[in-house]
């Protein structure tokens, strides 16, 4: 069944060899899921396996890095036609990506979020994207930019670029090009656009929210997790209040990087986030 498999990716296609050279070794079964030449830049291959397998090949080859492990869904999407992106980044703003962590989305355990590292720097970029997408959320002091892609929310920093509630593998790669083409024409238009450093309003404290474990515990010192996502927001609380999530040992501690990766991307920035 399709709920038994999970997909992973890689940060880098020597990871992909080296798990493949594992594969060849063990006998492992698996399928394989190849980018397109069009993602060429922002994708490297898929492994598509059931859990025993998972456990096999993480213990037939210790060292090889994945990006991260999530339920494989059939991607509804197909992947682009065409030939890998010719050179149109001539200053090198975004070059390509690498996903260094694939995970489910604790905002919709359905979904996926990733991280992605870059090579370029998109910090002169964003200003001009602030101008292009009006409704973004631009922190001009912490370098970022969020906006949503649909129902995806992205983030958008100098050197990596976060994005949550993508459906599948192939939605994932899609999404990510779809950011690498934006900030790439963006930037070479430039020259038409007035970059703007206006703060933008932030997405909903509805967003904070559905990252924190909703167990209304009042440790916050609020009544709820909704009280205290809504102080969160306004900053008249830190993120790291919620002792369930931040706390050593505490039960929700998976949950730290979606909280703050969320905090950052609305620029809401204090000493205890630091």
């Amino acid at each position: 069944m399709e709920t038994d498999l999970l997909v992973t990716t890689f940060p880098a296609a020597a990871e992909f060899h080296r798990a493949l050279s594992a594969l060849a070794n063990t006998g492992i079964s698996y399928e394989m899921m190849e980018p397109s030449p069009a993602l060429s830049l922002v994708a490297a291959p898929a492994l598509i396996m059931d859990r025993e397998a998972r456990s096999l090949l993480e213990a037939a080859a210790p060292d090889v890095v994945f990006s991260g492990w999530v339920d494989y869904h059939k991607p509804e999407t197909a992947m682009p036609d065409g030939p890998a992106p010719a050179d149109a980044d001539p200053d090198g703003c975004f070059r390509r990506a690498a996903i260094m962590v694939l995970a489910t989305c604790i905002a919709d355990y359905k979904k996926i979020r990733l991280i992605a590292h870059i090579e370029g720097n998109l910090g002169p970029v964003l200003p001009y994207l602030n101008a292009v997408l009006p409704q973004a959320s631009y922190a001009p002091s912490a370098e970022t930019l969020t906006f949503m892609d649909g129902y995806r929310m992205i983030a958008l920093y100098p050197s990596r670029v976060t994005i949550a509630k993508t459906d599948d593998i192939v939605d994932t790669w899609l999404a990510l090009e779809r950011v690498r083409r934006l900030a790439v024409q963006t930037w070479s238009n430039r020259a038409r656009i007035t970059p703007s450093f206006e703060t933008r309003k932030r997405p909903p404290a509805l967003e904070i929210f559905k990252r924190l474990p909703g167990t209304n515990c009042g440790r916050c010192g609020q009544p709820t997790c909704l009280a205290f996502a809504m102080q969160v927001w306004t900053g008249a609380a830190s993120a790291r209040h919620c002792l369930p999530v931040f706390e050593e040992g505490g039960p929700f501690r998976q949950f730290q990087e979606a909280v703050l990766e969320i905090c950052a991307g609305m620029g809401i920035t204090d000493g205890d986030q630091e």
